[in-house]
């Protein structure tokens, strides 16, 4: 598949994979603050943004998607940073394809299976009428009840788009993302031991990233480390974006 992405300033190749209901936006800080050492390239994920709409999707399919871009953009290695779903398929590439990859950042996400880490929001997207909306107020309000975290809510909403006749429409491939969820888009990547350099980042607060998966993350990535951020939750990257951004540059000043 043919990604959406943007590429911005030169040097080594710097590829920026955002989570599960995001876009290319979402990491927009830290780009900026790398496109005067790095060619940075933001990639909207397969049914999310504007890259294309598919039925299929699944860790592999994605990861796939990200080694085509690769290939299109003739980088025969790349620095990957992947935040959420984006470390997942960061990882992935690292398992399958190690002499592709520079070095590996992964934000806030483990190799393990999360089977019931986002049902709230995938029930949200499920039953929200985008043709009742009047405003993103409404949309606000129509799924606060399933989601409650106001900061989860306005990632969700950056989806949100006004149609040429005035309506809204989510830019995500929900039908998609809905019948793929539980069955392939919650695995956990898996694959030969990557040896090449790796960064796990975990938000204080979140429960993605667990003191009981830091030996299967050892296992995986035997040259990896994992650093976390103080008072940060999940997004990590958007409620603490100077600490973050300064681990991600730090580790990638170490290893070009």
């Amino acid at each position: 598949m043919k990604l959406n992405y943007i590429e911005q300033g030169q040097g080594p190749a710097v590829i920026l994979m955002h989570g599960m209901f995001g876009s290319l936006s979402n990491l927009g800080n830290l780009a900026r603050d790398l496109i005067g050492q790095y060619r940075v390239i933001s990639v909207d994920l397969r049914n999310h943004g504007d890259s294309p709409h598919e039925d299929a999707m699944s860790i592999p399919l994605m990861a796939d998607d990200i080694v085509e871009l690769m290939d299109d953009l003739e980088l025969a290695q790349a620095h990957l940073v992947g935040h959420s779903l984006g470390g997942k398929l960061g990882m992935h590439v690292a398992l399958h394809h190690p002499d592709r990859v520079s070095s590996l950042l992964v934000a806030d996400i483990a190799p393990v299976n999360y089977p019931q880490s986002n049902n709230n929001v995938v029930e949200a997207l499920s039953i929200l009428d985008t043709q009742a909306i009047a405003s993103r107020r409404d949309a606000d309000q129509a799924i606060s009840e399933l989601i409650a975290d106001k900061v989860t809510r306005g990632f969700i909403l950056k989806n949100l788009q006004r149609d040429n006749d005035g309506g809204f429409s989510l830019k995500l491939n929900v039908k998609s993302i809905v019948a793929n969820y539980s069955n392939s888009l919650v695995d956990a990547p898996s694959g030969e031991p990557f040896s090449g350099p790796t960064l796990f980042i975990k938000g204080e607060t979140s429960a993605y990233i667990q003191e009981k998966h830091r030996p299967l993350i050892a296992q995986l990535f035997p040259a990896s480390e994992v650093q976390m951020i103080l008072g940060a939750g999940h997004w990590l990257h958007a409620e603490k974006p100077e600490e973050f951004n300064h681990l991600v540059i730090e580790f990638l000043s170490a290893h070009q």
